[in-house]
Protein backbone atom coordinates (compact mmCIF):
# COMPACT_ATOMS: atom_id res chain seq x y z
CA UNK A 1 0.00 0.00 0.00
CA UNK A 2 1.90 3.23 -1.20
CA UNK A 3 2.25 5.63 1.63
CA UNK A 4 2.54 9.64 1.38
CA UNK A 5 5.94 10.48 1.26
CA UNK A 6 7.10 14.34 1.54
CA UNK A 7 9.02 13.91 -1.90
CA UNK A 8 5.54 14.27 -3.42
CA UNK A 9 6.39 18.23 -2.69
CA UNK A 10 9.04 18.56 -4.96
CA UNK A 11 8.70 20.79 -7.62
CA UNK A 12 8.87 18.00 -10.44
CA UNK A 13 5.30 16.92 -9.21
CA UNK A 14 3.46 20.88 -8.66
CA UNK A 15 1.66 20.41 -11.94
CA UNK A 16 0.08 17.07 -10.53
CA UNK A 17 -1.08 19.25 -7.61
CA UNK A 18 -2.52 21.22 -9.19
CA UNK A 19 -4.60 19.14 -11.71
CA UNK A 20 -5.88 17.62 -8.17
CA UNK A 21 -6.86 20.84 -6.97
CA UNK A 22 -9.26 21.05 -10.18
CA UNK A 23 -9.82 17.60 -9.38
CA UNK A 24 -11.18 18.74 -5.77
CA UNK A 25 -13.09 21.32 -7.49
CA UNK A 26 -14.91 18.88 -9.44
CA UNK A 27 -15.84 16.81 -6.49
CA UNK A 28 -17.74 19.62 -5.49
CA UNK A 29 -20.15 19.88 -8.10
CA UNK A 30 -23.28 18.35 -9.24
CA UNK A 31 -22.83 14.96 -11.18
CA UNK A 32 -25.24 16.51 -13.60
CA UNK A 33 -22.50 19.50 -14.12
CA UNK A 34 -19.41 17.42 -14.60
CA UNK A 35 -21.61 15.28 -17.15
CA UNK A 36 -21.68 18.60 -19.43
CA UNK A 37 -18.08 19.14 -18.75
CA UNK A 38 -17.04 15.49 -19.17
CA UNK A 39 -19.40 15.44 -22.66
CA UNK A 40 -17.41 18.17 -24.04
CA UNK A 41 -14.35 17.06 -22.26
CA UNK A 42 -14.73 14.20 -23.86
CA UNK A 43 -15.12 15.29 -27.50
CA UNK A 44 -11.67 17.24 -27.98
CA UNK A 45 -9.97 14.30 -25.91
CA UNK A 46 -11.16 11.68 -28.85
CA UNK A 47 -10.43 14.34 -31.98
CA UNK A 48 -6.88 15.07 -30.34
CA UNK A 49 -5.97 11.68 -29.03
CA UNK A 50 -5.43 9.93 -32.16
CA UNK A 51 -3.44 6.62 -30.59
CA UNK A 52 -6.04 6.38 -28.22
CA UNK A 53 -8.87 6.96 -30.86
CA UNK A 54 -7.72 4.36 -33.32
CA UNK A 55 -7.38 1.48 -30.75
CA UNK A 56 -10.47 1.99 -29.52
CA UNK A 57 -11.84 2.11 -33.17
CA UNK A 58 -9.59 -0.90 -34.13
CA UNK A 59 -11.18 -3.03 -31.52
CA UNK A 60 -14.89 -1.80 -32.25
CA UNK A 61 -14.32 -2.16 -35.80
CA UNK A 62 -13.11 -5.94 -34.90
CA UNK A 63 -15.68 -6.87 -31.86
CA UNK A 64 -18.95 -5.52 -33.97
CA UNK A 65 -17.95 -5.72 -38.14
CA UNK A 66 -21.54 -4.84 -38.77
CA UNK A 67 -21.08 -1.23 -37.87
CA UNK A 68 -20.29 1.34 -40.72
CA UNK A 69 -16.83 3.06 -39.98
CA UNK A 70 -19.09 6.53 -39.23
CA UNK A 71 -21.18 4.12 -36.51
CA UNK A 72 -17.89 2.94 -34.97
CA UNK A 73 -16.19 6.56 -34.97
CA UNK A 74 -19.34 7.47 -33.30
CA UNK A 75 -19.03 4.95 -30.40
CA UNK A 76 -15.67 6.05 -29.83
CA UNK A 77 -16.55 9.68 -29.36
CA UNK A 78 -19.45 8.52 -26.86
CA UNK A 79 -16.63 6.61 -25.09
CA UNK A 80 -14.14 9.02 -24.56
CA UNK A 81 -17.14 10.95 -22.78
CA UNK A 82 -17.60 8.70 -20.66
CA UNK A 83 -14.33 8.27 -19.56
CA UNK A 84 -13.84 11.67 -19.06
CA UNK A 85 -17.11 12.10 -17.45
CA UNK A 86 -16.18 9.43 -14.98
CA UNK A 87 -12.66 10.78 -14.57
CA UNK A 88 -13.74 13.96 -13.23
CA UNK A 89 -15.62 12.13 -10.18
CA UNK A 90 -12.08 10.34 -9.31
CA UNK A 91 -12.27 13.59 -6.72
CA UNK A 92 -15.46 12.23 -5.24
CA UNK A 93 -13.90 8.98 -4.41
CA UNK A 94 -10.66 10.45 -3.21
CA UNK A 95 -12.27 13.01 -0.57
CA UNK A 96 -16.14 12.84 -0.86
CA UNK A 97 -18.26 12.20 2.77
CA UNK A 98 -19.17 8.77 2.51
CA UNK A 99 -22.72 9.62 3.02
CA UNK A 100 -22.54 11.67 -0.73
CA UNK A 101 -20.87 8.55 -2.00
CA UNK A 102 -24.02 6.60 -1.14
CA UNK A 103 -26.32 9.20 -2.73
CA UNK A 104 -25.10 8.76 -6.21
CA UNK A 105 -24.86 5.04 -6.46
CA UNK A 106 -27.37 2.63 -6.76
CA UNK A 107 -27.36 -1.73 -6.31
CA UNK A 108 -28.59 -4.41 -8.14
CA UNK A 109 -28.85 -7.95 -7.31
CA UNK A 110 -26.61 -7.69 -3.61
CA UNK A 111 -29.01 -9.87 -2.27
CA UNK A 112 -27.15 -12.59 -4.37
CA UNK A 113 -24.14 -12.47 -2.49
CA UNK A 114 -25.95 -11.88 0.88
CA UNK A 115 -27.30 -15.18 0.05
CA UNK A 116 -24.30 -16.73 -0.68
CA UNK A 117 -22.57 -15.15 2.59
CA UNK A 118 -25.39 -17.04 4.92
CA UNK A 119 -24.59 -19.96 2.79
CA UNK A 120 -20.88 -19.82 3.95
CA UNK A 121 -19.62 -19.45 0.42
CA UNK A 122 -16.13 -17.48 -0.52
CA UNK A 123 -16.87 -15.31 -3.40
CA UNK A 124 -15.00 -13.45 -6.08
CA UNK A 125 -16.12 -10.76 -7.94
CA UNK A 126 -15.50 -11.10 -11.41
CA UNK A 127 -15.82 -7.69 -12.74
CA UNK A 128 -14.28 -5.43 -15.85
CA UNK A 129 -13.16 -1.70 -17.05
CA UNK A 130 -15.89 0.25 -17.17
CA UNK A 131 -16.52 3.83 -16.61
CA UNK A 132 -17.68 2.79 -13.04
CA UNK A 133 -14.83 0.36 -11.71
CA UNK A 134 -13.81 2.69 -9.05
CA UNK A 135 -17.68 3.13 -7.91
CA UNK A 136 -18.10 -0.77 -7.90
CA UNK A 137 -15.28 -0.78 -5.54
CA UNK A 138 -16.93 1.77 -3.23
CA UNK A 139 -19.78 0.25 -2.99
CA UNK A 140 -18.95 -2.77 -2.55
CA UNK A 141 -17.22 -1.77 0.61
CA UNK A 142 -20.09 0.07 1.86
CA UNK A 143 -21.53 -3.57 2.64
CA UNK A 144 -18.88 -6.09 2.64
CA UNK A 145 -15.16 -6.97 3.49
CA UNK A 146 -13.37 -6.84 0.17
CA UNK A 147 -9.88 -7.23 -1.23
CA UNK A 148 -8.74 -7.25 -4.70
CA UNK A 149 -5.12 -6.69 -7.02
CA UNK A 150 -4.55 -2.98 -8.59
CA UNK A 151 -1.87 -2.10 -11.33
CA UNK A 152 0.43 0.74 -10.03
CA UNK A 153 0.41 4.06 -11.62
CA UNK A 154 3.91 5.72 -13.07
CA UNK A 155 2.92 9.21 -11.22
CA UNK A 156 3.83 8.51 -7.51
CA UNK A 157 0.94 10.89 -6.00
CA UNK A 158 -1.46 9.77 -8.38
CA UNK A 159 -0.91 6.01 -7.69
CA UNK A 160 -1.07 6.73 -3.79
CA UNK A 161 -4.23 8.48 -4.21
CA UNK A 162 -6.27 5.65 -6.42
CA UNK A 163 -4.82 2.72 -3.81
CA UNK A 164 -5.80 4.89 -0.52
CA UNK A 165 -9.55 5.90 -2.34
CA UNK A 166 -9.72 2.17 -2.83
CA UNK A 167 -8.56 1.02 0.65
CA UNK A 168 -10.22 3.81 2.46
CA UNK A 169 -13.67 1.80 3.39
CA UNK A 170 -10.90 -1.14 4.07
CA UNK A 171 -10.37 -2.61 1.19
CA UNK A 172 -7.16 -4.82 1.17
CA UNK A 173 -4.84 -3.72 -2.50
CA UNK A 174 -2.26 -5.75 -3.55
CA UNK A 175 -0.21 -5.27 -6.83
CA UNK A 176 0.52 -8.12 -9.47
CA UNK A 177 4.03 -8.21 -8.21
CA UNK A 178 2.13 -9.50 -4.22
CA UNK A 179 1.38 -12.49 -6.67
CA UNK A 180 -1.72 -14.79 -5.15
CA UNK A 181 -1.31 -15.68 -1.68
CA UNK A 182 -2.48 -12.78 -0.01
CA UNK A 183 -5.64 -12.96 -2.95
CA UNK A 184 -5.89 -16.74 -0.94
CA UNK A 185 -5.82 -15.60 2.32
CA UNK A 186 -8.14 -13.21 2.18
CA UNK A 187 -10.26 -15.12 0.70
CA UNK A 188 -9.96 -17.65 2.96
CA UNK A 189 -10.51 -15.08 6.16
CA UNK A 190 -13.93 -14.44 4.20
CA UNK A 191 -13.56 -11.18 2.28
CA UNK A 192 -14.86 -11.07 -1.09
CA UNK A 193 -12.34 -10.65 -3.87
CA UNK A 194 -12.71 -8.44 -6.54
CA UNK A 195 -10.96 -9.16 -9.47
CA UNK A 196 -10.38 -8.42 -13.35
CA UNK A 197 -9.98 -10.39 -16.39
CA UNK A 198 -10.30 -8.80 -19.21
CA UNK A 199 -6.53 -7.39 -19.93
CA UNK A 200 -4.62 -8.89 -22.54
CA UNK A 201 -1.45 -9.75 -20.44
CA UNK A 202 0.66 -11.96 -22.99
CA UNK A 203 0.61 -15.48 -23.98
CA UNK A 204 2.41 -17.14 -21.19
CA UNK A 205 -0.40 -16.26 -18.73
CA UNK A 206 -3.00 -16.36 -21.13
CA UNK A 207 -5.12 -19.05 -23.46
CA UNK A 208 -7.28 -17.98 -26.48
CA UNK A 209 -11.04 -17.78 -26.28
CA UNK A 210 -13.48 -16.13 -28.01
CA UNK A 211 -14.56 -12.31 -27.51
CA UNK A 212 -17.44 -10.56 -29.36
CA UNK A 213 -16.25 -13.38 -31.77
CA UNK A 214 -12.82 -12.43 -32.17
CA UNK A 215 -9.84 -15.12 -30.34
CA UNK A 216 -8.44 -12.95 -27.51
CA UNK A 217 -5.66 -14.15 -24.91
CA UNK A 218 -7.70 -14.70 -21.43
CA UNK A 219 -5.91 -14.46 -18.51
CA UNK A 220 -6.44 -18.45 -17.26
CA UNK A 221 -5.56 -18.45 -13.44
CA UNK A 222 -9.25 -17.51 -12.48
CA UNK A 223 -10.10 -20.77 -12.01
CA UNK A 224 -7.35 -22.05 -10.33
CA UNK A 225 -8.16 -19.14 -7.90
CA UNK A 226 -11.77 -19.74 -7.48
CA UNK A 227 -10.60 -23.35 -6.69
CA UNK A 228 -8.13 -22.54 -4.32
CA UNK A 229 -9.99 -19.98 -2.15
CA UNK A 230 -13.47 -22.59 -2.79
CA UNK A 231 -15.08 -19.76 -3.60
CA UNK A 232 -18.24 -19.05 -6.25
CA UNK A 233 -17.68 -16.46 -8.95
CA UNK A 234 -20.25 -13.62 -9.42
CA UNK A 235 -19.90 -11.35 -12.03
CA UNK A 236 -20.54 -7.80 -11.34
CA UNK A 237 -20.50 -4.41 -12.97
CA UNK A 238 -20.44 -0.70 -12.45
CA UNK A 239 -21.63 1.62 -14.87
CA UNK A 240 -22.71 5.41 -15.02
CA UNK A 241 -26.70 6.22 -16.13
CA UNK A 242 -26.70 9.89 -17.20
CA UNK A 243 -30.08 9.75 -16.50
CA UNK A 244 -30.34 10.03 -13.05
CA UNK A 245 -26.62 11.21 -13.08
CA UNK A 246 -25.32 8.48 -10.63
CA UNK A 247 -23.77 5.19 -11.28
CA UNK A 248 -25.34 1.84 -11.32
CA UNK A 249 -23.69 -1.20 -9.27
CA UNK A 250 -25.00 -4.24 -10.80
CA UNK A 251 -24.95 -8.01 -10.28
CA UNK A 252 -25.07 -10.91 -12.58
CA UNK A 253 -25.94 -14.21 -12.03
CA UNK A 254 -22.49 -16.70 -10.41
CA UNK A 255 -21.07 -18.67 -13.44
CA UNK A 256 -22.22 -22.16 -13.30
CA UNK A 257 -20.16 -25.00 -13.27
CA UNK A 258 -16.79 -22.99 -12.68
CA UNK A 259 -14.10 -23.50 -12.82
CA UNK A 260 -14.28 -26.21 -15.45
CA UNK A 261 -11.14 -27.86 -14.57
CA UNK A 262 -9.60 -26.74 -18.04
CA UNK A 263 -8.41 -23.48 -18.72
CA UNK A 264 -9.80 -23.13 -22.04
CA UNK A 265 -13.46 -24.03 -20.97
CA UNK A 266 -12.60 -21.33 -18.01
CA UNK A 267 -11.62 -18.60 -20.01
CA UNK A 268 -14.58 -19.28 -22.16
CA UNK A 269 -17.30 -19.04 -19.04
CA UNK A 270 -15.22 -15.62 -18.37
CA UNK A 271 -15.23 -14.23 -21.68
CA UNK A 272 -19.34 -15.08 -22.29
CA UNK A 273 -20.48 -13.74 -18.52
CA UNK A 274 -17.56 -10.55 -19.73
CA UNK A 275 -19.46 -9.80 -22.59
CA UNK A 276 -22.50 -9.97 -20.71
CA UNK A 277 -21.27 -7.59 -18.42
CA UNK A 278 -20.12 -5.05 -21.28
CA UNK A 279 -23.19 -5.35 -22.69
CA UNK A 280 -24.94 -3.19 -19.59
CA UNK A 281 -22.99 0.03 -20.68
CA UNK A 282 -21.19 -0.87 -24.22
CA UNK A 283 -19.76 2.57 -24.69
CA UNK A 284 -18.49 2.53 -20.94
CA UNK A 285 -16.48 -0.17 -21.77
CA UNK A 286 -12.33 0.38 -21.74
CA UNK A 287 -12.10 0.01 -25.67
CA UNK A 288 -9.03 2.02 -25.90
CA UNK A 289 -7.04 -1.33 -24.16
CA UNK A 290 -5.13 -3.12 -26.49
CA UNK A 291 -7.56 -6.27 -25.93
CA UNK A 292 -5.89 -8.06 -29.32
CA UNK A 293 -2.47 -6.79 -28.58
CA UNK A 294 -1.20 -11.03 -28.17
CA UNK A 295 -2.66 -12.76 -31.43
CA UNK A 296 -2.98 -16.43 -32.48
CA UNK A 297 -0.16 -17.93 -33.85
CA UNK A 298 -0.11 -16.97 -37.86
CA UNK A 299 -2.38 -13.53 -37.61
CA UNK A 300 -0.80 -10.73 -37.99
CA UNK A 301 -0.67 -7.83 -35.33
CA UNK A 302 -3.53 -5.03 -35.09
CA UNK A 303 -1.72 -2.29 -33.64
CA UNK A 304 1.02 -0.22 -35.15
Amino acid sequence: MPVFSLAFLHPRFWLTWLGLILFFFFSLLPLSITQRVGLKLGELIARKNKKRFNIAKINLSQCFPEKTEAEVDAMVIAHFCFQMNSLLHYGLIWWAPISRLRKYIKVEGFDQLDRFRQQGKNIIILTCHTAGLEFLGIALSLQYACAGPYKPMRNEIINWLVARGRARLGTLVYTRDDGFRPLIRAARDGRMLIYLADEDLGADVSVFAPFFGVQKATVSVLGRLAKSCNAVVVPCVGFYDSERSGYIVKVHSAIEGFPTGENVNDAVLINIATEKMIRECLLQYFWTLRLFQTRPPGETALYQ
